[in-house]
């Protein structure tokens, strides 16, 4: 999946979650965080400390993997 948004990722851990048949309670406290942090990941708050996002998305195995692009200046045929 290609993630554009704080709503993708949260997206990501909420279907991540229910898949492993956790509950928001028991996936924070496995994970270290607080209920609320975890909430408001999963509901897309962007300014959530991406520390904390990149400690859940481990401890919930999801992989996340960046990808560097060229840019074109403006005229230049793609």
């Amino acid at each position: 999946m290609k993630v554009i948004s704080a709503g993708d990722i949260g997206r990501l851990v909420r279907q991540k979650r229910k898949e492993d048949g956790l509950t928001l309670e028991e996936a924070a406290a496995i994970c270290g965080v607080s209920y609320a942090f975890l909430f408001a990941l999963e509901n897309g708050k962007e300014s959530v400390r991406l520390s904390k996002v990149l400690q859940v998305t481990k401890c919930l195995g999801i992989e996340l993997e960046a990808h560097l692009r060229t840019w074109t200046a403006p005229g230049d045929e793609a």
